[in-house]
């Protein structure tokens, strides 16, 4: 899987993400990124296609963040008696993995962004953000952010050239050792993420 590398930043199509079926056959999940790219990753990047009430899978260690990407929405019905319900146009929810929980659709098949993290190692925020113009986004020495488009496009610049992110893209950004600078122009929705080692945010 390609990730970012230091002076660029990577662009990851919509069409190019790593799609597989989930193990009780609820759904889909469409991996994005993991990093490092192994089975005990630091996070993870993808989206959940979810066809049927199900239960989630449990991830000892790891912070969630269910964005609602398409759909009526989703109620998550923790067995702790916490219910939430992820509504239109892009509600979201942070929880811990260990929460033992259920997803039942509200009306028809739910599409979710899923952002997940292992505690011990980094700490990571979310923010849905409307882009009207030019954004900067400066990334600190032992960050990545990743920005993913909800809707619009936008035109990203930095060191090492430029692209457009479309509906659905994820772009990926490091720091070169320094504070970098890179920049989003265009019209649209986003979700904005920020990764840091522990004790960086």
């Amino acid at each position: 899987m390609t990730s970012a590398s230091p002076r660029t930043f990577t662009l990851l199509r919509s069409g190019d993400y790593r799609r597989m079926r989930w193990k009780n056959g609820a759904g889909w999940t469409s991996e994005i990124l993991r990093v490092p790219d192994a089975e005990d990753w630091h996070w993870r990047l993808s989206i959940a296609d979810v066809e049927a009430d199900a239960r989630f899978s449990a991830f000892p260690g790891v912070e969630r963040e269910l964005v609602l990407l398409e759909g009526n929405g989703i109620r998550l019905v923790f067995d702790d008696g916490a219910r939430h319900a992820l509504l239109p146009p892009h509600d979201g929810l942070r929880f811990n993995g260990e929460r033992p929980l259920a997803g039942e659709l509200i009306d028809g098949p739910s599409r979710d962004f899923n952002l997940m993290w292992r505690r011990d190692d980094v700490d990571a925020q979310l923010w849905r953000r409307p882009l009207v113009g030019a954004m900067v986004i400066f990334v600190a020495p032992g960050e990545t952010w990743a920005v993913h488009m909800l809707a619009g496009q936008a035109q990203v610049s930095g060191e090492g050239g430029a692209g457009i992110i479309e509906r659905g893209d994820t772009a990926i950004f490091r720091d070169d050792g320094t504070r970098t600078r890179f920049a989003l122009d265009g019209a649209g929705e986003a979700l904005l993420i920020r990764i840091a080692a522990k004790g960086e945010i």
